[in-house]
């Protein structure tokens, strides 16, 4: 039984693998939220950087070996990868080499325990960006992640509007007549990503594609739950009912603006 199930997670993973390369080839990648992709081992340090990375509105997927690590790096497009060194079947070193190798300019933030010059140089070496040494101090990583992806997107996001909504995507700030919305992380990807498609009716799957990571496996109940919630809070704050319109059988869009 054991051995069946084995193969049964083999199969669904390859199927998944192949589905998020296709949709790569034909373009079909978000970059509402910035996605960060965590290839480390230690499930602790794994759970931690994704827990500190999601509270702060980035999009995080992650892999346990490096191999899986390669295989979601061939299917998605991640504006930056957390990198531990010492990696089961395919270590930190030669992922990031095979990055380079690619011609995949994205920045590596290399997480290690070895803190020797000459370790430090390898890494490096191989093209990493940063080189963190284990036990790290979250706030200073955070502030790494920062600089690498402001190096990687180096203009302010143009602020975007819809009637009296207005978004700032480089500070995460959202207004309704200038009155401020308290928003959770999932609730403003979700409100920036239908205001950039505009009148475009967006289902809830694709909703879901866009805006969870591969860990996660949300229903369409929870995007259900996320527009009352956004909906209620928009309206708290002088919106009316319908700035968020349901197109029933097709999914959501934005009312049309008078």
């Amino acid at each position: 039984m054991r051995m069946l199930l084995s193969g049964v997670r083999r199969s669904l993973f390859k199927a998944e693998y192949l589905i998020l390369k296709f949709l790569k080839i034909k373009g079909f990648h978000s970059k509402h939220l910035m996605r960060i992709l965590v290839v480390e081992d230690d499930v602790q340090i794994a759970d931690l950087l994704t827990e500190a990375l999601t509270n702060r509105q980035y999009q995080v997927d992650t892999a346990q070996d490096g191999l899986t690590g390669w295989q979601w790096l061939e299917a998605l497009e991640y504006d930056l990868v957390v990198l531990d060194l010492t990696l089961p079947k395919l270590g930190g070193v030669e992922l990031c080499q095979k990055l380079r190798e690619s011609n995949i300019s994205t920045p590596v933030l290399m997480l290690t325990a070895r803190d020797t010059v000459s370790d430090k140089i390898v890494g490096l070496d191989a093209g990493a960006d940063v080189y963190i040494v284990k036990p790290f101090d979250l706030g200073e990583l955070m502030a790494q992640i920062r600089a690498l992806l402001r190096r990687g997107n180096a203009t302010l996001k143009p602020k975007i509007t819809w009637g009296h909504l207005l978004i700032d995507p480089s500070t995460y700030d959202v207004t309704y007549c200038d009155r401020p919305l308290s928003l959770t992380p999932k609730e403003y990807a979700l409100l920036e990503l239908l205001v950039t498609n505009g009148r475009r009716v967006l289902s809830r799957p694709g909703i879901i594609e866009r805006l969870w990571s591969l860990d996660e496996s949300p229903t369409e109940e929870a995007v259900k739950t996320h527009i009352r919630a956004l909906r209620q809070k928009l309206r708290l704050a002088g919106a009316p009912d319908a700035l968020i319109e349901t197109v029933h059988g097709l999914g959501y869009r934005m009312r049309q603006v008078e």
